[in-house]
């Protein structure tokens, strides 16, 4: 059969194209703004004087707050709508962004991370649970491929745009970026998203499959795990990659930056191909590939001497990411439509980000405390092995 029919249907795989391109954008100004203070905050902590464990707090205490609103937004939004919620959260992004600027020790730098996560809880799934009802059937892969692309371009985006901004401008002023596009998000979802009546929202005409009958779900438990190591092996490189590069290679803002914009920037570009493949190949076998490229980059920045090294490390964990997550999202979407609840599962898989966040940045922030710094990386290749194992185990009957 030709594949030439499925590109008929159009770039955008939707017939709720507006929607989708509101969606598109918002994330993609949102995510950007984020992104600019992921390669400050770590060098940001250590001048407050913290230590490795509390750089993996200011870390973790983001997912720490997410881990128990997602569930909750996630479930309210399937019952009431997905716009407040979106709202909600992006104000709360526009805040803490001023809330950055006038922080003055760790412990605040801890609180204002917490309701950070806060209001990510109230974005992020809602937002996949909006774009997987209104995605067509079989093209899941190709339209989370699309979304994804979005995210992490922006996330490739923000880290160089923070580390120049510093450079050029100052600390301060990276984090008043990050308010300036939160804000530009929330326009954009006032004046073109539909209001919560007009919201095609499949889930609230059936009734939902209860939180803990999915829990229980063993293929629903390996996508959870394995989404939980790959966002581990993250948390581990967002956390201690840019100290690393400070205190061992002595890099600029603008080269910790970049150094962190490529690995992010290449997986972003590889999602809406690999996106498609997803929906025509075996997506357990995609998963397992680029669950191993990753733990892979995670050895390779254990033995790095050079930038070179670092560069190529994170070259790898980036194509293992855009090789690994459309199909991870992808079982998702046909998951959550299959039970009936998409918000509630994309909730669970934020949850496993959150947790996996939480996890990488904070054992390696012990690793470093009692070993060293580059003893860090392989806390990351351990789980990401055992993430894999268990996704295999818990996954037999995916495909």
């Amino acid at each position: 059969m030709s594949l030439l029919p499925r590109f008929k249907k159009g770039f955008i795989p939707s017939p709720h194209k507006s929607i989708f391109i509101t969606l598109f954008f918002t994330i993609f100004t949102t995510v950007t703004g984020v992104g600019i203070v992921v390669p400050l905050l770590p060098v940001y902590a250590h001048e407050l004087g913290a230590a490795g464990i509390y750089v993996g707090l200011v870390f973790g205490s983001f997912s720490f707050s997410r881990i128990f609103f997602l569930p909750l937004f996630g479930r309210l939004s399937d019952k009431r709508g997905r716009k407040p919620f979106i709202l909600a959260g992006l104000a709360g992004y526009a805040l803490v962004s001023i809330a950055f600027i006038l922080s003055t020790d760790v412990n605040s730098l801890i609180l204002i991370r917490f309701v950070q996560g806060i209001a990510s809880a109230m974005i992020m799934p809602v937002v996949q649970a909006y774009i997987g009802e209104i995605t067509e059937t079989g093209r899941e892969g190709y339209s989370m491929g699309l979304f994804n692309m979005s995210m992490f371009a922006s996330l490739s985006l923000g880290p160089l745009m923070g580390g120049t901004i510093k450079d050029t401008f100052s600390m301060d002023a990276s984090f008043l970026c990050m308010g300036i596009l939160s804000a530009i998000g929330f326009l954009l979802s006032i004046l073109f998203l539909p209001s919560v009546t007009k919201e095609s929202v499949r889930s609230r005409e059936r009734v939902p499959v209860r939180m803990r009958i999915l829990a229980k779900d063993p293929a629903l438990a390996g996508i959870f795990f394995m989404r939980f190591a790959y966002t581990s092996c993250i948390g581990v490189i967002w956390c201690f990659v840019p100290l690393f590069a400070d205190r061992e290679f002595a890099l600029s803002g603008t080269s910790t930056g970049l150094l962190v914009m490529l690995g992010v920037f290449i997986s972003g570009m590889l999602n809406l191909p690999m996106g498609w493949v997803a929906d025509r190949a075996n997506k357990k076998m995609m998963v397992v590939t680029g669950g191993m490229l990753c733990s892979v980059s995670m050895l390779m920045l254990t033995l790095s001497s050079s930038y070179a090294d670092l560069i190529a490390s994170v070259v790898v964990f980036g194509l293992g990411g855009g090789i690994c997550m459309p199909a991870i999202m992808a079982l998702a979407v046909v998951k959550g439509d299959d039970s009936n609840a998409m918000a509630s599962v994309m909730s669970i898989m934020t949850v496993a980000h959150s947790i996996g966040m939480m996890t990488g940045s904070m054992t390696a922030g012990a690793a470093m405390d009692f070993s060293n710094l580059r003893n860090a990386f392989p806390c990351g290749m351990v789980i990401m092995i055992a993430g894999v194992v268990t996704f295999l185990v818990l996954g037999r009957k995916t495909v």
